[in-house]
């Protein structure tokens, strides 16, 4: 039995020291298009990899970006969970937040591309265009807070109105009974992203012979070949949606920062990546802010490996 053990793990070591040498080799083929990545590299290494592996010890300092980061242990962790009620508000806001929009905006995403995908060749490619454009928008708060200005000449007061539904304008943007309903609307509206295009390009990508295949064996209508054909043809694209909208998500900020005030009426539409910011940008003390984005990014994990959980059958 040991010289059986001893052999596997020999086959083994064979099989991934070949994989090695085979995956060099198709580098070394490929080092043209690896030299014309590398600025790119080179830059994510410097500006995001290298800080968010920075930013884990990082968490456990008192940090002012002025003096020596003093070790603190876990005494970040402990403020935030025990004295800090704001960041508890956070918490919330982003788990409600998370498990509204995420599975909305997949949802949309898929059912859109789908949509789209079924269209003559011209048309796909201007409603693709239409729906990806508000990710590319810049300053597309500026026309929200026109729809949803307080006064009665707001573009959503005026219009509910006059339709005899409301009977007087409202604050939209600082009452608190509103502002996270607003929040999530925008963010809807502008969760068409790379989640949407990986999808349109995975819907492409099935040949039409696995449809033809498909009516052979029986499926019969357009909503079989969807559930029965086309989901499981798209593991990969509909894994890596899921991730986008994950993430977008849970870090979503800028969509109450800037069409709300900072800090929300009561904190209403406070987020996770909200916090941090306030803590990071504005007063600086980068190890507590570290500690807010650890925990965030945790829970992010976590809703990853979840996710890849669910939607691993579908993939190869």
């Amino acid at each position: 039995m040991a010289a059986k053990a001893t052999t596997t793990t020999e086959t083994r070591l064979h099989i991934e020291d070949s994989k090695f040498r085979y995956t060099l080799y198709q580098m070394g083929r490929s080092k043209g298009l690896y030299l014309l990545m590398a600025p790119f590299f080179i830059l994510f290494t410097i500006f995001t990899f290298i800080p968010v592996i920075l930013s884990l010890p990082m968490g456990f300092t008192n940090f002012n970006m002025v003096q020596f980061p003093q070790w603190v242990g876990l005494d970040n962790f402990y403020a935030l969970f025990l004295e800090d009620e704001v960041f508890l508000k956070a918490v919330q806001n982003t788990l409600v937040f998370a498990i509204v929009t995420g599975p909305i905006s997949y949802i949309l995403c898929f059912l859109l591309a789908w949509l789209i995908n079924e269209m003559p060749g011209a048309l796909k490619t201007i409603f693709t265009f239409i729906f990806y454009a508000p990710t590319l928008a810049g300053n597309i708060y500026t026309t929200w807070q026109l729809i949803f200005s307080g006064d009665t000449y707001g573009i959503a007061n005026a219009y509910l109105i006059n339709l005899g539904i409301l009977h007087g304008a409202r604050q939209w943007l600082t009452d608190a009974n509103y502002i996270f309903g607003v929040v999530i609307v925008v963010q809807l509206w502008m969760s068409l992203g790379a989640g949407f295009l990986a999808l349109r390009a995975g819907l492409q990508g099935i040949p039409r012979d696995r449809y033809e295949a498909a009516a052979v064996e029986g499926v019969k209508n357009r909503m079989q070949e969807l559930l029965m054909v086309t989901v499981p043809a798209m593991g990969p694209q509909m894994l890596f949606a899921a991730v986008m909208q994950i993430v977008s998500s849970f870090t979503a900020g800028d969509v109450g920062r800037f069409l709300t005030a900072f800090p929300s009426t009561d904190y209403a539409a406070h987020t996770i990546m909200t916090h941090a910011f306030d803590y990071g940008s504005i007063r600086y003390e980068m190890g507590y802010a570290s500690a807010i984005c650890f925990v965030l990014f945790a829970v992010m994990l976590l809703a990853n490996w979840g996710i890849k959980k669910i939607l691993g059958r579908y993939l190869d």
